[in-house]
């Protein structure tokens, strides 16, 4: 499937739609889920009917979910491409008043690493690969092929933006877009007082031995976390009970072995954090399953 690109503003032939409009029809055709945003470059607030998620909300980025309102009402979630909802008279109303246009990068299959200011800018220069780079107005978004959980103050003035989460369309920008490395994935572990659980929460002591699991190898343990993330992120319901079902395979299979790590744990974390549950929920979730089992 060919990747989605940023393209330029104001191509095509719209001129009688609202300029911010105009930019969302254009990025639509390529695939790229578009929605206005407000004064504030914040996004549209819930109608009355919506307001507090009284219908349901929209959980991911897969799914409406059960909400069927015909407004901008949801944030990232309401993004879209189909050009009949862009140009909706609920929509229409809403691009009339809009200052700037911001898009899901998740959805596009596209994150964004969002550079705060010069000295985030400098640091992105000396510790990830070059991409496609737009301007903002203090710094810059790096932006590469591939989807991941979003983070905010993974380190100071960086952000990433990726699934459940919007960014501004600030151009095209220059340079040729990459894929999403392995040293942006591990940027979002990188920052325990978010990711990791209570301390002592992790059973590395239990057989430890060399560090390595003793009946499997360290392949099948990448594969086991690897699996476990995927069936977190894929959960559209249920999702305390997906956690804590998830976190007690892992436990069974490795929570006696010691080759579990800090790093390991935080991946799992992660993966939940992004579905909406809290470091709280998270850490308790892991001690129940540890202590199911006897941990």
């Amino acid at each position: 499937m060919t990747q989605p690109t940023l393209i330029r503003r104001g191509h095509g032939s719209t001129s009688a739609l609202p300029e911010p409009l105009r930019t969302a029809l254009t990025l639509a055709a390529t695939g790229v889920p578009v929605l206005p945003l407000r004064a504030g470059k914040t996004p549209f607030g819930n109608c009355r009917t919506c307001a507090g998620n009284a219908c349901g909300g929209r959980p991911n980025m897969k799914s409406a979910g059960p909400c069927r309102c015909p407004g901008v009402c949801h944030a990232w979630a309401a993004a879209t491409t189909d050009p009949a909802v862009l140009t909706s008279p609920a929509w229409t109303a809403a691009w009339r008043r809009a200052v700037c246009v911001a898009y899901h990068p998740g959805a596009a299959g596209l994150t964004v690493v969002d550079l705060d200011d010069a000295a985030a800018v400098d640091w992105a220069h000396a510790a990830l690969p070059a991409t496609r780079t737009v301007p903002t107005t203090r710094g810059e978004h790096w932006i590469y092929r591939g989807a991941m959980s979003s983070h905010n103050g993974i380190r100071p003035g960086v952000d990433i933006k990726s699934t459940m989460a919007y960014a501004r369309y600030l151009g095209p920008g220059t340079g040729t877009m990459a894929a999403l490395p392995n040293d942006v994935r591990a940027l979002s572990v990188k920052e325990p007082s978010t990711v990791r659980p209570a301390p002592h929460a992790i059973p590395l002591s239990a057989g430890a031995g060399n560090g390595e699991c003793p009946h499997r190898t360290p392949v099948f343990l990448e594969r086991g976390i690897a699996m476990a993330e995927q069936r977190i992120t894929a959960a559209r319901s249920a999702i305390h009970a997906t956690v804590y079902r998830t976190f007690l395979a892992v436990l069974s299979t490795h929570g006696r072995c010691g080759c579990l790590t800090d790093t390991h744990v935080a991946r799992l974390f992660t993966a939940a954090q992004a579905k909406g549950e809290t470091l709280r929920h998270c850490t308790d979730a892991w001690n129940n399953a540890r202590s199911t089992l006897g941990l």
